[in-house]
This record gives C-alpha cells, structure tokens and sequence, in this order.
C-alpha cells in the first residue's frame, strides 16, 4: 500500500489527533498513523486534569484556552470529553507563598479566574483539610477533569470528518528523507508518503526522532495511579487538589472513587521501555500515595483501596515539550515531551501545531520557548516562580 498525504502526523493521542483535527479544517490532507489504537496510549491513561496553574504566560493562556475548549466541547469540536467541574486548589507550604502570589497575579492577568484563599476560606471550598501547615491556597473555581478516552476519540472522530484519515495498527518503522527534506514514512501496512511529518508519539517520541537521525531528550518513564473508594458519608465530589507540600495530587472519579498520583520530580529516574514495562501497581506506591492524602485530607485513613495501574510520561530536562521542526526546513516536527501535563494543554497544542506546520507569522501561541536547540543553548523553560514540576 502507497498513498501520499499532505501530513503524516505519527501518533493517536490527544496531541496527535488534535493537531490532525485543526490541520484538516485548514483543508489539508492528512493521514493519522498509530501503532496500536485511538488513546491506547499515555493521553488514554492520563489522570485528564484540566487546571491553569502554570508559571509561565504562554503555558497558562494556552491551559485557558483549552479550558474553554472542554467547557464547550461538543459546540467546539464535537463529541463528548466527560469535563467536569470541580474547581481545583493548590497548597502550598508558607515558603512558597510569594511564588504561589505571584504565578496567581500573572494567571489573573491572562483572565484566568483564579484567586488566593486564606485557610479558613480553603474550608468552605473543601471541608476537612488539614491546613495547619499553610498560609495559602490557590483557588480556581472553573477548573476539574475530563474523560482522556472520551476526549481522544472525539478528537479523531472530528479530524475524520475534516477529511482526515486514521490508520491504526499501523506502525512506523521508518522516516524516508530525501534532499535533506522529509518524503514520508514506512510503516507495517506499507509505505505512505508526504512531506510533512509530525512525531506526536508521546513516550515513544526519541524514538521516531531517531528514525530520523535526531537524538531528541526524551525519555519514557513509568508512572503510577491509584485509586481509593472515600468513606460513607463522604461519596460527594471533591475538587482538584495538587498538594505541594506533600507531593501529591488527587481528583474525584465517578464511583466515589477518588484517583490519586505522585508530584514527584524523581519519577522521571524510571525510565522503562515504553512497548514492555510492567502496567500494574505496586502495593507500596499505594500506601505511600494513601499516607500522603491522609495527612491533608484526614476522612480518608477509612477510605478503600480499589488497585491502580501504571502508565508512561514522556518526559524532558525540563519538563517542558519539544514543539519545533528538527531540523528547520526539514518538513519533520517533534510535538512531544510534555511530561505528565500535556493532556490539559491539549486542543491549543493542536492550533500552535497546526500554525507552525502552516508558517502563520502572527500565531496565538508562539512555539520558540519550546525549540529543539534550547538545551544546547542552555536555556530551558523556567517558570517565574517555581515549587515542583507546575509548568
């Protein structure tokens, strides 16, 4: 099989199947390529927390955008993507009060609603925290999760009816350039061709990038989710929390599940082979996770533990994407390494890479703070004010 395509975009996830939505709206012809299936990747399996607490303008107005995107989502794109509200909250120990002031002003300044909460007012919000060891929370009141399989597949099933086309089970084995410009890609269905590409592939990202003679830093690493049943009495909803001081963020799940996870700098030491790590939860992250949310939210020392599994960050030395064309003028583009918080970043990824691919000289959200050459030139991303891996 040979077909040619004005983009390849190699990878099913939410990042690969927003970009070929917004590119096939541009009218372009494009072939989506996945080795396995829609979402059966890490935008599948990610916790799908939608929050705009990010310490960098770009990041935050493009999390704002995607806000409303999932507010709106069947007016928008289409589909179903399961958000739902629950306002999220982040604490933070008093050390980092300033910081948390400050990446609070500059959120507010994009028009994010977002504001400062004093302990007895992080109460009403959340009744039963223990606060006695902070000063401050951050408040956003429009924020909460979504559905990542849903979202995923409502994105491919939008960039199918732009016209795009999806080919799954179909992996690539190979990127063919000629002239120093990329001509398409080879793949176990046959051979398809155009001459731009797009490595959307997440975790496996170094390694599409080194078919292509691109050694990108990248690394795959295992991450762990557990989930607890909340005790009788307290099966209601809770917001969004991402507790700094303890390292630890939790979300509400249906069932009276609550979902909770690591924030955790570490994690990105467990590099594994993305096609063979072990899925399952270990029992001692289970208890280490349990500990932590018992010692903000103390009702849960009843709760139940329901399992978990483990799935893949693609990460960076800064925890920061690669978005950008390697090398320029090539028609090959990395948009990976989004490191645990691409999901909610989602649908404006898709519009920067679709401006990108397009050559738009004014686009909303400017790539260059994620270029390929940064770390050789020594400048990663650094949010204004930083307390863990925020963004």
């Amino acid at each position: 099989m040979q077909q040619t395509f004005d983009v390849i975009v190699v990878g099913a996830g939410i990042m690969g199947c927003s970009t070929a939505y917004q590119l096939a709206r541009r009218g372009l012809k494009v072939a989506v390529l996945e080795k396995g299936l829609v979402a059966s990747g890490g935008s599948g399996k990610s916790s799908a927390i939608i929050r705009q607490h990010y310490s960098n303008e770009l990041t935050a107005r493009m999390a704002l955008y995607s806000l409303r995107v999932f507010q709106h989502f069947d007016e928008v794109v289409g589909g179903e993507c399961g958000f739902t509200e629950t306002g999220f909250v982040a604490l933070t120990s008093a050390h980092d009060r300033a910081g948390l002031e400050a990446n609070v002003a500059l959120q507010r300044r994009v028009g994010i609603r977002t504001e400062i909460l004093g302990p007895e007012a992080l109460l009403e919000v959340m009744p039963g925290l223990n606060t006695a060891d902070l000063v401050a929370a951050a408040w956003e009141p429009e924020s909460g999760y979504a559905d990542p399989y849903l979202t995923v597949n409502s994105f491919a099933q939008a960039a199918r009816r732009e016209g795009a086309q999806i080919f799954q089970q179909t992996r690539v084995t190979g990127v063919r350039f000629a002239g120093g410009r990329v001509q398409g890609v080879d793949t176990t269905q046959g051979r398809f061709d155009a001459g731009v590409v797009v490595n959307a592939t997440g975790a496996w990202g170094a390694q599409v990038a080194a078919m292509a003679g691109i050694e990108a830093p990248i690394k795959s690493c295992r991450v762990q989710v557990g989930f607890f049943r909340r005790p009788p009495g307290h099966e209601a909803p809770h917001p969004v929390v991402a507790d700094f001081v303890h390292a630890v963020y939790y979300r509400s799940e249906t069932g009276a599940l609550t979902l909770a996870g690591l924030i955790d700098p570490s994690e990105a030491e467990a590099v594994v082979d993305p096609d063979d790590f072990d899925e399952q939860v270990e029992p001692g992250f289970v208890l280490e996770v349990g500990e932590r949310i018992i010692a903000r939210y103390p009702v849960m020392e009843q709760s139940e533990s329901t399992g978990g599994y483990a799935s893949l960050y693609a990460i960076t030395p800064d925890w920061h994407p690669l978005v950008d064309e390697v090398p320029d003028g090539s028609g090959f583009y990395i948009c990976a390494g989004f490191s645990g918080h691409g999901f909610k970043l989602g649908p404006a990824v898709g519009k920067m890479m679709a401006d990108l691919v397009t050559g738009v000289e004014d686009p909303e959200f400017d790539p260059t703070m994620f270029r390929f050459t940064r770390f050789e030139e020594n400048d990663p991303v650094r949010g204004q004010y930083e307390y863990s891996i925020v963004g």
